[in-house]
C-alpha cells in the first residue's frame, strides 16, 4: 500500500484547488454547509467538515503533510477600494502566514488576491491567474 500525502485544505469551497492533486488523503474545511455538500459531491472520497477552517488550522495542524490555505480575500482586494462602506482587512491570512512558517514542520501555501495595498508580508510567488498572489513555506 503506498503512502498518500495528507492535505488539509482550508477554506475549501466547491474544491476549485482540489481538481489535480493525485495521490493524496484530504480533510477539506469549508464553513457553508450548501458549499461543503457540493465538495462532497465533487470529491467523495475526501473528509469535509463543515467548519471554521481558521479554528481547525491551529487545532489540527500537525495533522498534515500539506497545508493549503485559501483565507477570504474581499477585504483585501483591489476591489474593496470602490465600495462605499469601508472595512477593516480581515487579517487571519497574515495571522495563518506567521503561524505557518513558525509553527508548520511541513510544506504550505497560503494564497490570496493582490491586495490594495503594499502586503505586509511580501509573497514568495505571482500567478497570472485571477492576480493571485502565494506564500509557500519550506
Amino acid at each position: 500500500m503506498e503512502n498518500k500525502i495528507k492535505v488539509l485544505n482550508l477554506y475549501a469551497g466547491i474544491g476549485g484547488n482540489r481538481w489535480l492533486w493525485e495521490n493524496v488523503e484530504v480533510t477539506a474545511v469549508e464553513i457553508n454547509p450548501e458549499i461543503a455538500e457540493v465538495y462532497r459531491k465533487n470529491f467523495s472520497k475526501d473528509e469535509v467538515i463543515v467548519g471554521d477552517a481558521h479554528q481547525f488550522l491551529i487545532d489540527n495542524f500537525k495533522d498534515f503533510d500539506f497545508i493549503c490555505t485559501s483565507p477570504p480575500c474581499p477585504t483585501h482586494s483591489r476591489m474593496r477600494l470602490n465600495h462605499k462602506k469601508k472595512v477593516y482587512p480581515d487579517m487571519k491570512l497574515y495571522q495563518e502566514i506567521i503561524f505557518l512558517k513558525h509553527h508548520f514542520k511541513g510544506k504550505w501555501l497560503v494564497e490570496n488576491v493582490i491586495p490594495y495595498y503594499e502586503p505586509l508580508i511580501a509573497p514568495t510567488q505571482t500567478l497570472q491567474r485571477h492576480n493571485d498572489k502565494m506564500m509557500e513555506g519550506r
